[in-house]
C-alpha cells in the first residue's frame, strides 16, 4: 500500500506538535515508519488520506463497540450540537445518563463525569486519599491510568517500600506514594501491604490489562485483592476506561463477579467523545465537592455533546444486550483463526484473549504480566504489524496495546484478517 500523503502529512505535523502526533503511541516508534492520517471512518473501515481501506482493530482504543459512525450515535450529537455545544451550567441529560449508568453497573450509587480517563482515574485516586485519610496508592507495573503524576511511576531499587519516577516532571515526592505490585502476583501485593501497614489508601489497576497487551486476570487475583483490601480498610479502585461496558454491561465487576469500591470510565461512556467518569457507593461519592471536602471540577465536564453520544450508546448496548454475545463469538472466532494460522507456519506466540479484547505475543510463555510481556519477540510484531497493513488490517501500532473488536466487523472481515495473519506468518521467525 502506498502511504504517500500520511507520510507528507506527517512531516508537516512535525513542525507545530511535538513528535507530529498528540498521543505518543500514534507516532509509530515502536514499530517504525511513519503513522496513517485518517480522513474518514464507517463501521468497522478505517479510509486514510491515501484512499486506502483498513479493517479497524483498535477502534478508538475501545469506544466503537457497534463501529464508527454509527447512527444513532451521530444523530444525537449533530441535533444536540445545534442547540449548543457548552454551557458550564447543569443540563438534563447528564441526569439521564448517569442514571442509566448507575442502573447498568453494579455497586455504585452515584457517578461524576469527567473529560477523559486519566482525569478520572486521577480523581478516583484524589477521592480515595481524602475518604480513608490516607495517601499512598498501590498499581501494578504495566498498568495505564492516564498521565497524572502518581501513575508515571516505576519499580525503584527499594520497590517494596517506594517507586521512582519514569518521566522527567514528577518529583520524588510524588513517587514515594506510589507503590509498586506485580500484576497476578498476590504475594507480591501481600509484601507491599505488610512493608506500608496502615498507610495505603487504595489500590488501583485495570480489571483486565490492556496496557501491556490483552493480560487477564489470574484465577482468584481480583478477589484476592478485595479480600486483602477488606482486611486493610484499603479502597478497592477498578479502572474499566476500557473494559466498562465493553465486557459486560456492568463493566468487569459484573463479569468477574467482584465489586470495587471504586471505578472509573472512559471510552464507550462517551461514544467516542472525549469523557470521562468515576463512580462508587454513595458514602464514598458524598465526599466530593460540594457536598464533601475532596475537590473536583471541570468546565467541560458533563458538557451536551459528550452527554448526548454516550446516552446514545449505552441505551443502545442497555437494549440490545444480544450484542455482547455477537460480540465476543466474533473474537472468538478471530482467537481460533489467528492460532492456526501461526501455528501452521511454527510461529512462537500465545493469545490472550477476554471477551472482545485479545492481543498477539510473540512468545512461547504465557504472558502473565508486565515482564513477561516484555520478553516476548517485538521485533516478529514489528514485522506482523506492518505485514498487515499492507494486507489492509490496522491494528495497534504497539506490542504492548490490545486490539478492541467491534460488532460492526462482518465474518467476511474476520476471515480477510485471518488470511492476512497467514500471509504475513510465513515472515517471521
Amino acid at each position: 500500500m502506498k502511504y504517500q500523503r500520511s507520510s507528507a502529512l506527517f512531516r508537516e505535523a512535525q513542525k507545530v506538535i511535538p513528535g507530529g502526533v498528540n498521543s505518543p503511541v500514534r507516532a509509530f516508534k515502536s514499530v517504525g515508519g511513519d503513522p496513517v492520517f485518517v480522513a474518514k471512518a464507517k463501521g468497522a473501515y478505517i479510509y486514510d488520506v491515501d484512499g486506502n481501506k483498513l479493517i479497524d482493530y483498535i477502534n478508538s482504543w475501545g469506544p466503537m463497540i457497534l463501529g464508527h459512525a454509527h447512527e444513532p450515535v451521530v444523530n444525537a450529537v449533530v441535533e444536540k450540537a445545534q442547540k449548543g455545544t457548552s454551557f458550564g451550567m447543569p443540563t438534563e441529560i447528564e441526569t439521564e445518563i448517569a442514571a442509566l449508568a448507575v442502573s447498568m453497573v453494579p455497586n455504585i450509587d452515584k457517578i461524576r463525569f469527567v473529560n477523559s480517563g486519566t482525569e478520572a482515574c486521577m480523581s478516583a485516586v484524589r477521592l480515595a486519599r481524602g475518604f480513608t485519610g490516607k495517601d499512598k496508592i498501590i498499581k501494578f507495573a504495566g498498568c495505564y491510568h492516564g498521565h497524572s503524576d502518581s501513575f508515571l511511576i516505576q519499580a525503584g531499587s527499594g520497590a517494596i517500600t517506594f517507586g521512582a519516577p519514569n518521566s522527567p516532571g514528577v518529583t520524588a515526592g510524588t513517587a514515594k506514594d506510589t507503590l509498586l505490585a506485580t500484576y497476578n502476583d498476590l504475594g507480591h501485593v501481600k509484601a507491599v501491604i505488610e512493608a506500608n501497614k496502615n498507610e495505603i489508601a487504595c489500590i488501583i489497576l485495570e480489571p483486565v490489562a490492556g496496557n501491556m497487551g490483552c493480560i487477564p486476570p489470574a484465577e482468584g487475583f481480583l478477589e484476592g485483592l478485595r479480600e486483602l483490601c477488606d482486611k486493610n480498610d484499603i479502597l478497592l479502585i477498578f479502572d474499566e476506561v476500557m473494559t466498562g461496558f465493553r465486557l459486560a454491561p456492568g463493566g468487569a465487576q459484573e463479569l468477574f463477579g467482584v465489586d470495587a469500591d471504586i471505578v472509573t470510565f472512559g471510552k464507550v461512556i462517551g461514544g467516542g467523545l472525549p469523557v470521562g467518569a468515576f463512580a462508587a457507593r454513595e458514602e464514598i461519592m458524598n465526599y466530593l465537592a460540594p457536598i464533601g471536602p475532596v475537590y473536583q471540577a471541570g468546565t467541560l465536564s458533563g458538557n451536551p455533546l459528550a452527554m448526548a453520544a454516550g446516552l446514545a450508546m449505552l441505551k443502545e448496548l442497555n437494549e440490545n444486550r444480544a450484542v455482547f454475545n455477537s460480540i465476543n463469538k466474533k473474537t472468538e472466532y478471530l482467537h481460533n483463526g489467528l492460532q492456526a494460522a501461526l501455528t501452521a507456519e511454527n510461529v512462537k506466540f500465545t493469545i490472550n484473549r477476554v471477551g472482545s479484547m485479545i492481543s498477539v505475543h510473540f512468545s512461547e510463555e504465557s504472558v502473565t504480566d508486565f515482564t513477561s510481556a516484555v520478553h516476548a519477540n517485538n521485533e516478529n510484531f514489528k514485522t506482523f504489524f506492518h505485514g498487515l497493513l499492507d494486507e489492509g488490517v490496522y491494528i495497534a501500532p504497539s506490542a504492548f496495546e490490545t486490539w478492541f473488536i467491534c460488532d460492526a466487523l462482518s465474518y467476511e472481515d474476520l476471515d480477510a484478517t485471518i488470511a492476512a495473519c497467514k500471509k504475513v506468518a510465513s515472515t517471521l521467525n
